[in-house]
Formats: C-alpha cells, sequence, structure tokens
C-alpha cells in the first residue's frame, strides 16, 4: 500500500485528515418564486465546503434527505428516524474509506434542528465523534427571506426578477413560513419570522449574504479546530 503524504500541500495540521464535514440541507422544499427549492441544499454545501478548503478537512458532500415538522407542508421531506438512519450509513461509509474519526455536520435547514437530540446515538452507531453545526440557521433569518435571498445572490441562484413577488404571501405561504399557523403558534421564532417578512418585506443584499456566508464558514472552521484539540 502506498504510503500517503499528509503533510503535503498547504496543510496547518496533519490531524485534519481525520476530520470530515458534511453538509446536512433540504433538496425539495418551496422557497418562494425567486428562490430554488434546494436552496438550503446548496447553502449548506458552500459552507461546508469552503470550510473544509480553509481548514484542511475533508469535504464529505451532502446528507440526501431531510426532515420537517409535520406542521410545516412545503416540501418533501422524511421522517426523523429514516434521517437519522440515513446519516449513520453515509457516515459509516465515510469512516470505512477516508479513515474519518470525527465530522462536522453543517446544517443549513431548520427542519433538520430536532437531529440534534439524536446525536449521542448516531456517535455510539459509528464510533465518530460529531459536532452539530447549525450557525447559518441561528443568523440566517426568515424561511426565504433576506437572509436566504442574500446569500443565493453570492450563489447565484437568485432569481431576481421574482423578488417582487417573493411577498405575495397570499400565494407564497412558505416565506417566512407565514401560512403555517400551528407552527406560528408552537414557536415564538417563526412567528417573529413570519411577522417580520409581512411587515417589513424582503430585500437582496450581497454584501449581507457575503457576511452571513463568511460568518458561517469561520464557525465551521473554529469547529474543526476544537476537534483537532479534543
Amino acid at each position: 500500500m502506498a504510503e500517503l503524504r499528509y503533510r503535503a500541500g498547504k496543510i496547518k495540521n496533519p490531524g485534519v485528515h481525520k476530520i470530515g464535514i458534511i453538509a446536512l440541507g433540504s433538496h425539495l422544499e418551496n422557497h418562494g418564486p425567486a428562490l430554488p427549492i434546494d436552496t438550503d441544499a446548496k447553502i449548506g454545501a458552500h459552507i461546508a465546503f469552503q470550510a473544509s478548503l480553509e481548514s484542511g478537512a475533508k469535504f464529505l458532500g451532502i446528507i440526501f434527505p431531510a426532515y420537517e415538522l409535520d406542521e410545516i407542508d412545503h416540501g418533501i421531506h422524511v421522517s426523523l428516524d429514516e434521517l437519522k438512519g440515513n446519516v449513520i450509513k453515509t457516515l459509516n461509509s465515510a469512516k470505512k474509506y477516508l479513515d474519518i474519526e470525527k465530522v462536522v455536520i453543517v446544517n443549513s435547514h431548520g427542519g433538520n434542528i430536532p437531529l440534534m437530540t439524536e446525536l449521542y446515538d448516531i456517535e455510539d452507531e459509528t464510533g465518530l465523534t460529531i459536532i452539530f453545526n447549525n450557525k447559518i440557521i441561528s443568523t440566517e433569518g426568515p424561511h426565504g427571506g433576506s437572509g436566504e435571498l442574500s446569500m443565493a445572490k453570492v450563489l447565484g441562484i437568485v432569481n431576481e426578477a421574482e423578488i417582487k413577488n417573493q411577498t405575495d404571501l397570499s400565494k407564497y405561504e412558505e416565506v417566512g413560513l407565514y401560512g403555517f399557523k400551528q407552527a406560528r403558534e408552537n414557536d415564538p421564532n417563526i412567528e417573529e419570522g413570519a411577522r417580520d417578512v409581512e411587515e417589513n418585506g424582503v430585500y437582496v443584499d450581497e454584501v449581507y449574504g457575503k457576511q452571513l456566508f463568511d460568518l458561517a464558514i469561520n464557525s465551521v472552521v473554529f469547529d474543526v479546530e476544537k476537534l483537532l484539540d479534543f
């Protein structure tokens, strides 16, 4: 077997080769007329890939399925158990073929947050140390709102001709999760986002989008550094 040169290239710490970064988004859900249905997946993949470039950690791609609360019906999702099983299967494959020992999961879809309660089980089933990075969810604001629009502008995936229609909430109830009454009643953050979109509308600011990406990427790189010290 060939002896791999783990110190070759621009690598600050050879131990980073034991760390993987994988994105967890959503590929099949509505985001209003200005954004594609796989917006979350593309945002998450971008953050994970850029963090892997900056840190030297292995880029593991993206998890395909996603979970969502029953009271939010704006796409096609799977049960939490099915998502958990897929994550375990994918990470075990990375461990087997890429010699991974630690992983940062970059979550870019709010519906996946309940997976955090399953992390201990996932670590047990994979033998991996895992950090669940939720930074972009905590900073981007309402679903289909200004944060996602601005990041989509950076990625070149926003349909600018449709931005004026993004806040036609009678037609696009998923924007700000405006049309999902039960979800709004259950979660003050969802209610706040819905009211924000209704009262203030949305905007696109490429500088703001880049700031959001930089914040999220730096957060993932910091998680990699924590795993190096663990």
